[in-house]
């Protein structure tokens, strides 16, 4: 039982970090409003562009290592990239953000990451 729900919750969080990636290209914006800090009318596209390609990337490597490598690899995978929404705590408490956002989004998924991570070394 525990296998399906491992792989289960690490293909969601694989694709959910996807469709961010590529919010970030499609509808920049947008997508970081809803990160939790605004960006700037008249700057910072070039930020935007690389968080919709860093998760892109990341989304698309965790998938690849669920298919062409093992369960540990990608636990291994997930250990490491749950510091990336610890750090997107910190950020968005940093630059004005609320508390909500930056705990019940980010550190919120920091968590979900980690036990997928726990999930993926106990199959």
């Amino acid at each position: 039982m525990i296998t399906p729900t491992a792989y289960g919750l690490a293909i969601v969080l694989d694709v959910l970090v996807l469709v961010i990636g590529a919010r970030f290209l499609l509808s920049p914006r947008a997508a970081a409003a809803g990160y939790g800090v605004p960006a700037k009318k008249d700057g910072d596209a070039a930020y935007l562009t690389i968080k919709g390609l860093r998760d892109l990337s990341y989304g698309l490597l965790g998938l690849a290592l669920l298919v062409f490598a093992s369960a540990r690899a990608e636990a291994w995978f997930m250990l490491v990239v749950a510091l990336v929404p610890l750090g997107d705590t910190l950020v968005v408490l940093r630059h004005g953000g609320t508390k909500a956002v930056a705990f019940g989004i980010h550190f919120a998924t920091a968590v979900v990451v980690l036990i997928s991570a726990a999930l993926l070394f106990a199959v």
